[in-house]
């Protein structure tokens, strides 16, 4: 009877705990280096689909990878979307309106700091301490640093979901496909060793495979 009561008051404990969040917090990086920006109107497609699948309490923000990526300068859209629906639909369109400026506006940059945008994402993710927290990564996964910077740092991607979007080949990918399949290995086993989970999408007609 005794380790009945336990097991009883141990079990309302758990429900007079802290509520679990239900929100999801979702940071979408996106490659602007070299010819890679020929493939903006296909983020911008990811990106509708994904402020389609929003609800009110949700996160959302968008980032270029670019020479310098570790900056908030680098977020071109950020909302957490507000409990009442009309106030929701006003912030989606604000969003779809900026997006369309950066799209419009970018320049290729020289360089493609992919780790220093995941640096800047998991910041901005544990801020707003959503329930479920996504970084998708819209890039070819070619990284290069510019002399100087550096980026050998550590990442915590802990309870982080991270799901690379249109890695496309480059030329010499054609040549020697190890050069392709290795960026996928190293970037895979990067975020693994670092507490987070991997997937890749390439084909964006099945969008949905993104979120849950």
């Amino acid at each position: 009877m005794k380790r009945l009561t336990g097991i009883l008051c141990c079990l309302l404990l758990a429900a007079c705990g802290e509520p679990v969040a239900r929100n999801q917090g979702v940071y979408m990086l996106i490659d602007t280096s070299g010819t890679y920006t020929r493939e903006l109107d296909k983020a911008r497609q990811v990106i509708n689909f994904t402020l389609a699948r929003m609800n009110p309490g949700d996160t959302f923000a968008v980032a270029s990878i670019n020479t310098g990526s570790f900056s908030e300068k680098n977020i071109k859209a950020k909302v957490t979307f507000d409990d009442r629906p009309s106030v929701t639909n006003k912030q989606k369109r604000a969003f779809q309106q900026a997006v369309d400026r950066f799209v419009a506006e970018t320049e290729p940059a020289a360089y493609t700091d992919i780790t220093g945008g995941l640096l800047q994402a998991v910041e901005y993710l544990n801020e707003k301490e959503p329930g479920r927290k996504t970084i998708l990564i819209f890039s070819d996964l070619k990284e290069e640093i510019k002399e100087g910077y550096n980026r050998d740092i550590p990442l915590q991607l802990n309870g982080f979901d991270l799901v690379a979007l249109n890695v496309t080949k480059l030329g010499s990918d054609n040549v020697d496909p190890t050069e392709y399949l290795g960026r996928l290995e190293q970037w895979q086993s990067k975020v693994e060793q670092s507490g987070g989970s991997w997937r890749v999408v390439n084909d964006l007609e099945r969008l949905e495979k993104i979120l849950p």
